[in-house]
C-alpha cells in the first residue's frame, strides 16, 4: 500500500515537473543569479535543476564574455555546456558530475577541464559547484566558473623553464664529470715527455721528433677543447649572443676547406663542393663555420688515406638552407649513435691515423644550429662512411630595381613577377635609397638605370663596392642609349651585363635568369 502511496507521489512529482515546476524555478533563480560587473572578463555563474534523467540550466550573462555563447546558444548545444568540453578531458568531466547523487542531500566539488570557445581557441576552465537536494529529490545546482587559461599557460610555460633547468643542471653535472678526467689526461702526457726530452740526454733526432709532435698534437687539442668549453658556457650564460648576417653559403663552405686544406693534404683526401652562388643564409658568420668546419674536419679524422669528403649545400625549403657533409669513412657502429649530440656524455674515438679527438665538436655543432633555429641529423653506416646535415635559416630571394621612370619599372617589375615568381621585387628610383636596401638586406640581382638622380649607375656601383669590398650580387645596367665611353666605365668596375633601352624583354629574362640562376 505505502509502494502504491509512493508511486502515485512519484507521478505526480515527474508531471509537475514536466508541466512546469523546473522553469517556476529557474525563473527564481534569475532574479538570485549574480550580476558580474562588465568590467570582469573571465568569470560566470549558473544555476540548474536537476531531477531523475531531467535537467535545465541558466547562465549568468557574462557567459557569453567569457566563451562567446550566451545562455540560450548553450541551451541548444546537443550535450549543453558538455559540447564544449575537449574529447580528451571527457572522461574527468563525468567522472566529477557522477558524484551528484539523489542518496546526498549536500554536495560540493571543484574540478578542471578545458573547452574550445566559439572563436575556436581552447580555454582552461575552473568550476566550483555546489548541490542541494529538497525533500522531492529535486537537486539545485549553483556554479561559479572562472577563466584561468592565462594562469594555466604561465604555470606551463613556468613548468618547462623548470625542466629545461632541470635537463641543464643534469646535463652540466655529467658534463663536469667527464670533463675532469679529459682536462687532466692530455697533461700527463705532456709534462711525461716534457721531463723525458729534459732529463735523457741520449735520445736522438727522430726520437725528440716524435716526441715533440706527440706534445704539440695534445696541445693543440687540449687548446680545442677548453675553446669548445668556452664557447659552449657562453652559451649557456647568454654571454654569446648571435650575430646573424646575410651570408652567401659559399662563401662559408670555400672558409671552411680553406681551414682544413693542411689536414686533408696530410691524409691525401680531396674535399669536393657542389654551392650554388644564389644561396644566402642568416646567420652568425663565425659560429656557422665553425659547426661546417667540425664535421668537414671529423669526416677527414675518420677517413682512410686517398678518399674524399663531399660538402653540398642546397635549399630544404622555403625557409632553410640544408648543409651536407658526406665521407666514406669507418662509420659509426650502431651501439655509439644514440651517443651522438649528447654534451653530458661525451663520447669520442680515434681518428684512421690515431687522431685524438675531444667529443665535444659534435655537441657544439648541435648547439649552434638549434640555436639558429635548425636542426642537425646524420645518417651512417660502420664500414661504408657518414653524411651529417643541419638546416640554417635562408635568405628571401628578391630582386632590386632601380628605376625612377615609372614605366619603365612597372615593365620590369611585371616580368619578373611573371617569369621569376619566386623572387620578391624591391623597388628604389634613386643610389642612396638603394644602397641603404643593399647593405640590410643582400638582394640576388640588381637591375639599374645608368641616368639615376643625385648619383648615376656608375657611381652607384662605385659607392656599392667602397662600402662593401666583398661586394658579389650580380648587376644589369640600363643605359638610355649605346655609349661606348660609359660601357667602358662599367666594364672597368667589373659590370658585364649592360642593355640598351628600350630594353628587349626576351633579351631581359635571359639576363635574370643568368643571374639568378
Amino acid at each position: 500500500m505505502n509502494r502504491d502511496k509512493n508511486t502515485v507521489k512519484s507521478k505526480e512529482l515527474t508531471e509537475n515537473f514536466n508541466l512546469g515546476f523546473l522553469n517556476t524555478y529557474l525563473n527564481k533563480l534569475k532574479e538570485v543569479l549574480p550580476t558580474i560587473p562588465e568590467e570582469f572578463e573571465d568569470v560566470f555563474w549558473w544555476s540548474g535543476v536537476k531531477y531523475g534523467k531531467d535537467s535545465y540550466s541558466i547562465y549568468s550573462d557574462n557567459v557569453k564574455k567569457v566563451i562567446g555563447y550566451s545562455s540560450e546558444q548553450i541551451q541548444k548545444l546537443p550535450e549543453g555546456f558538455k559540447s564544449l568540453v575537449l574529447k580528451e578531458d571527457i572522461p574527468a568531466y563525468n567522472k566529477a558530475y557522477d558524484i551528484l547523487s539523489p542518496l546526498r542531500k549536500t554536495n560540493s566539488f571543484q574540478h578542471i577541464f578545458r573547452i574550445k570557445n566559439k572563436d575556436g581557441k581552447i580555454l582552461w576552465l575552473k568550476e566550483k559547484l555546489i548541490q542541494y537536494q529538497n525533500d522531492d529529490g529535486v537537486l539545485f545546482l549553483k556554479a561559479s566558473v572562472f577563466n584561468i587559461t592565462e594562469f594555466k599557460e604561465k604555470e606551463e610555460e613556468l613548468s618547462k623553464l623548470i625542466d629545461d633547468k632541470h635537463n641543464k643542471i643534469i646535463t652540466r653535472d655529467n658534463f663536469l664529470s667527464v670533463l675532469s678526467h679529459d682536462l687532466r689526461a692530455p697533461f700527463s702526457s705532456i709534462l711525461g715527455f716534457t721531463e723525458v726530452l729534459m732529463n735523457d740526454p741520449n735520445l736522438n733526432e727522430v726520437e725528440r721528433n716524435e716526441y715533440l709532435n706527440i706534445i704539440h698534437d695534445s696541445a693543440s687539442n687540449q687548446l680545442q677543447l677548453i675553446n669548445y668549453i668556452l664557447d659552449w658556457s657562453n652559451m649557456q650564460i647568454g654571454k654569446l649572443n648571435l650575430n646573424p648576417q646575410r651570408i652567401q653559403a659559399q662563401t662559408i663552405v670555400f672558409n671552411c676547406i680553406s681551414n682544413l686544406t693542411g689536414n686533408a693534404i696530410r691524409k691525401n683526401i680531396e674535399i669536393k663542393s657542389n654551392v650554388p652562388e644564389s644561396i644566402y643564409i642568416k646567420a652568425d658568420e663565425r659560429l656557422i663555420l665553425q659547426a661546417l668546419t667540425n664535421l668537414v674536419s671529423n669526416a677527414i679524422k675518420f677517413s682512410e688515406d686517398g678518399k674524399s669528403v663531399i660538402i653540398n649545400v642546397e635549399r630544404f625549403n622555403q625557409e632553410m638552407v640544408e648543409f651536407i657533409v658526406i665521407d666514406a669513412g669507418v662509420g659509426i657502429p650502431e651501439i655509439n649513435q644514440s651517443k651522438i649530440f649528447r654534451f653530458g656524455k661525451l663520447f669520442s674515438t680515434r681518428g684512421t691515423k690515431g687522431e685524438n679527438g675531444t667529443g665535444l665538436g659534435l655537441s657544439l655543432v648541435r648547439e649552434i644550429v638549434e640555436r639558429h633555429g635548425g636542426q642537425v641529423w646524420f645518417y651512417s653506416r660502420e664500414g661504408k662512411g657518414s653524411e651529417f646535415h643541419f638546416t640554417v635559416p635562408s635568405v628571401e630571394n628578391s630582386i632590386l630595381i632601380v628605376e625612377n621612370n615609372k614605366e619603365d619599372y612597372f615593365k620590369f617589375e611585371r616580368l619578373i613577377r611573371e617569369q621569376f615568381p619566386q623572387f620578391k621585387v624591391i623597388g628604389a628610383d634613386n643610389g642612396f635609397e638603394a644602397i641603404n636596401f643593399i647593405m640590410r638586406q643582400h638582394p640576388s640581382l640588381i637591375i639599374f638605370s645608368h641616368e639615376l638622380p643625385l648619383m648615376n649607375g656608375v657611381q652607384f656601383i662605385k659607392s656599392i663596392i667602397r662600402a662593401d669590398r666583398r661586394f658579389n650580387i650580380p648587376v644589369i645596367a640600363l643605359l638610355n642609349s649605346y655609349d661606348e665611353n660609359i660601357i667602358r666605365s662599367y666594364q672597368e668596375i667589373g659590370v658585364k651585363l649592360i642593355l640598351t633601352k628600350p630594353v628587349d624583354t626576351d633579351k631581359l629574362t635571359d639576363n635574370i635568369s643568368l643571374c639568378v640562376n
